[in-house]
């Protein structure tokens, strides 16, 4: 029968010493960052400079009684803030999800008897036994095992399972990865066998605690975006601010009028203040992680969203994100034939093939856990279904483990009928060669096909057959005489979407960079099948461990895949990158990922797969696991950042005019033209065109043929802040000339001011059109769907013609109602505020900068 380790022999620590261990080392488990209070953290977002600025636009509008207006604003605020804390709340989870990780329940041997415990209670140097199905609790030495595989993927990287044995040390360190050492790692699922083990690391002192000590360090950076808006809001308040006691004191002084001074000086803060920039940049983020989520990318931390848009380099984890983290059968070699199994092969699988994959399933597990055993299965199931190669009604009468000895296991069957035992084998290659006495001319070309297998980057097994009619079956697998069926080779999948998404970041002049903790081999297949440049050129940890930082900065310049890399190693990956002024966005789904993720400027995790502790770390999750998500969101990212960029340049705009119309009559004596009402009513319209229509904007033609914009290049570039002062300047020039020629005609002031607002609404209309793209005229554009933007037109329209022709709102206004011919004067003054603008972009004066963003 099946053989089974005991604890017989093994008394492991008394209750006692294990109270004493416990309360000297601590729990078995890693320690959440050190929290602030959500009252330290309410602090920190209060002091942010946008909300202040937008709870400083709250009380102006408190200070002019206008308490409908100033409560929204003030709401808003606290909205945000009840976001941010929530947010700033769930980054710190990360640690929360690797501490449950590694402390799973273990079954341990206390005064010599087994006792199954909470994980957090193991202490070094308890006796640990784990099965098939079990997460390891702790980092143990092995002291027995019994074809024991572990799979450490999530602290590795590697796809396959490694093979574990109780041999003693060599003396090489504690570390993951390889196979046949005898240690065990917290965290790790083992996939076959069981094993004995004794404890000689628990909690942070583990290899998992080790990364959870790393990813504490890492703190999140802002984005450019963040900074920037953050430096313009500073010092347009600052501005607004001084020009507003300006004005007071001159009006106060020229006109010996207090009140009318502290009028005009509050209004012109209202029209110079940004207010609408920490909106737009909440809005359309928000907004961009709402869309997103419909491309099944959830966005964790919204300023990455716009950051993606930029990004320079994709770092890729193999496993899981390339590949589908699931090993199938991918080549069958048998008969001096050899198949490929995959979409391609049509039909059912040659006769010639069905012996070898009857023998390989009657050499794995009924119900097996380990990957490569139910990708075999699964192959059974395709192409034996219904056939006399599947035998459920056998019975298992003895198991032959693999050992280091030989790299081989052999399970004795006894068939329904009670005839004589089939022996089914299966391993490595090499051992199943040795066990079958193959004669050299066909060791020789048995060798090729393996070769010719491994150079694909398939890990291969031969399998194996013998009958016995002894009843005394014999004590070693060499007893029986094996005769030769074939070889298997198994892949973890390319993603089928990966290598087309792969190419599309290449046209988007995004460099994508394969690091990985499989073998060099391995790697290198994945690259050529995936068309990564420079698949050829592999660079190892242990390569990377032995340069300086300067010499890795100048390295990664040049290689593309990195292969056998550790977590501490990603991480300084990514670090160089960045430090040579790249934009990383990375991609993983492991522990071993996590601090790389959270140290790059984007951090991409895997949602199905990935470990909880990933996805914390991540700034953004893919929900399907779908590589090409990856484009999507990267498109996304681009529109975002043009849109912002185009509201920006719209808002710089037409608060020229409205200041200047402010600003003018105070300087020159004549009579106010806009009142704390007026400014009101122009935020009606201005609020929603670049909070809503700009964002609605759908995304420019080129956006995925464009590189990268420049990480060093501002959003308020110095041509979009000129072409924006130009906009308004010549808007305030035309609504000045307005202005001025109804004062010269005679017309009494609310017939100015009316007329004069009215321009300036035409005007913010036409502002709003041309913005929509600065590479196609606003005929074209009309013609590309915008929700938002029909609705705002026929709005502002309405609402001008009730303040207009309303006589409630004529006398609030201060406003004459305008006869037929004003309002055409109106309209085309408006119009050709921006004709000029039009011209521009019929020659194809910014279809270059557009192009590389």
């Amino acid at each position: 029968m099946k053989k089974a380790l005991t604890s017989v022999g093994f008394a492991g620590l008394s209750e006692r010493e294990a109270d004493e261990r416990l309360a000297f080392d601590g729990f078995n488990e890693l320690p959440s960052a050190r929290g602030r209070s959500i009252f330290v953290t309410a602090w920190e977002v209060v002091r942010e400079p946008m909300l202040l600025l937008l709870v400083a636009c709250g009380a102006v509008y408190l200070v002019i009684g206008d308490v409908q207006e100033a409560l929204m604003l003030l709401g808003f605020v606290f909205v945000v803030m009840g976001l941010t804390l929530y947010q700033e709340r769930k980054t710190e989870n990360a640690l929360e999800a690797l501490r449950d990780l590694s402390s799973p329940r273990a079954l341990v041997v206390r005064d010599g008897v087994e006792k199954r415990i909470a994980g957090r209670d193991v202490v070094e140097g308890d006796i640990v036994i784990v099965n098939e199905g079990d997460r390891v609790p702790a980092d143990a030495v092995l002291l027995s095992c019994l074809n024991l595989s572990v799979d450490e993927s999530l602290l590795t990287g590697e796809s396959v399972p490694v093979r574990k044995s109780d041999d003693e040390p060599a003396g090489n360190g504690v570390h993951p990865g390889g196979d046949d050492l005898p240690f065990i790692f917290s965290g790790t699922l083992v996939v076959q066998g069981q094993g004995i083990a004794r404890v000689i690391a628990t909690g942070v002192r583990s290899e998992i605690g080790k990364i959870g000590k790393v990813l504490q360090s890492v703190e999140h950076e802002e984005t450019l975006l963040q900074q920037e808006t953050r430096g313009w809001v500073r010092h347009l308040a600052f501005a607004g601010l001084s020009l507003c006691v300006l004005v007071i004191v001159w009006y106060s002084f020229a006109r010996s009028d207090i009140l009318q001074g502290i009028l005009a000086g509050i209004t012109l803060a209202m029209a110079i203040l940004p207010e609408e920039l920490p909106v737009v940049l909440m809005i359309f983020l928000a907004l961009g992680a709402w869309r997103m989520s419909k491309k099944q990318v959830l966005a964790r931390r919204m300023p990455a969203i716009e950051t993606l848009g930029s990004a320079t380099v994709l770092c890729v984890d193999k496993t899981g994100t390339l590949t589908m983290n699931r090993m199938r059968v991918s080549r069958l070699f048998a008969g001096g034939e050899a198949v490929a199994i995959g979409p391609d092969l049509q039909g059912s699988l040659p006769e010639v093939f069905h012996e070898l994959i009857e023998y390989s399933i009657l050499a794995s597990q009924l119900d097996p856990f380990d990957p490569m055993e139910q990708a075999i299965k699964q192959t059974g199931s395709d192409y034996l279904r219904e056939s006399e190669h599947l035998h459920h009604d056998w019975t298992l009468v003895h198991e032959y483990p693999l050992s280091k000895e030989l790299l081989s296991l052999s399970r004795v069957w006894k068939s329904s009928d009670g005839g004589e035992y089939v022996i089914a084998a299966k391993g490595a290659p090499e051992a199943i060669i040795d066990l079958c006495h193959c004669e050299a001319d066909e060791i020789a070309r048995l060798s090729t096909h393996i070769g010719a297998m491994a150079e694909k980057g398939l890990r291969v097994l031969g399998v194996a057959r013998a009958l016995s009619q002894k009843p005394i079956l014999p004590d070693k697998q060499h007893d029986f005489v094996f005769e030769f069926i074939g070889l298997v080779g198994l892949a973890d999948p390319v993603r089928p979407t990966v290598p087309s998404a792969i190419a599309e970041c290449y046209s988007a002049g995004i460099r994508v960079i394969m690091i990985t903790g499989d073998y060099s081999g391995t790697a290198r297949n994945i690259a050529r099948q995936i068309g990564l440049n420079g698949a050829d050129r592999v660079l190892t940890g242990a390569e990377v461990e032995s340069m300086t930082e300067l010499e890795l900065k100048e390295k990664i310049n040049e290689v593309n895949v990195f292969a056998r890399v550790v977590p501490e190693q990603k991480l300084r990956l990514v670090k160089a990158l960045k430090a040579n002024g790249e934009i990383v966005a990375m991609t993983g789904d492991g522990v071993n990922d996590a601090p790389a993720l959270k140290a790059a400027n984007i951090g991409i995790a895997m949602g199905g797969r990935g470990t909880d502790v990933a996805r914390e770390s991540a700034s953004l999750v893919l929900l399907d696991d779908d590589f090409s998500s990856i484009v999507a969101a990267v498109s996304m990212g681009r529109r975002i950042f043009d849109n912002i960029r185009k509201a920006i340049a719209y808002i710089f705009a037409i608060h020229i005019p409205i200041a200047g119309m402010l600003l003018i009559p105070v300087l020159f004596h004549f009579p106010l033209v806009l009142l704390p009402a007026h400014i009101a009513f122009l935020e009606l319209i201005i609020d929603p065109a670049c909070s809503i229509v700009f964002e609605a904007e759908q995304e420019e033609k080129d956006v995925m043929r464009r590189r990268p914009r420049n990480s060093r290049e501002p959003l308020f570039s110095r041509q979009t802040v000129a072409v924006s002062i130009m906009q308004g300047v010549i808007v305030l020039g035309v609504v000045l000339g307005v202005f001025l020629y109804s004062l010269n005609r005679g017309d009494s002031e609310s017939e100015v001011r009316a007329l004069t607002f009215t321009t300036l609404i035409f005007s913010n209309l036409a502002l709003i059109l041309t913005n929509r793209s600065w590479s196609g005229t606003s005929l074209a554009t009309l013609r590309c769907s915008n929700y938002a933007l029909l609705p705002l037109l026929f709005g502002a329209v309405l609402l001008l013609a009730i303040v207009l022709y309303v006589p409630f709102f004529v006398r609030l206004f201060k406003f004459s109602s305008l006869h037929p011919p004003d309002l055409v004067l109106c309209l085309l003054a408006g119009a050709g505020s921006v004709l000029w603008f039009e011209a521009l972009k019929w020659f194809g004066f910014f279809r270059k900068t557009t192009q590389t963003g």
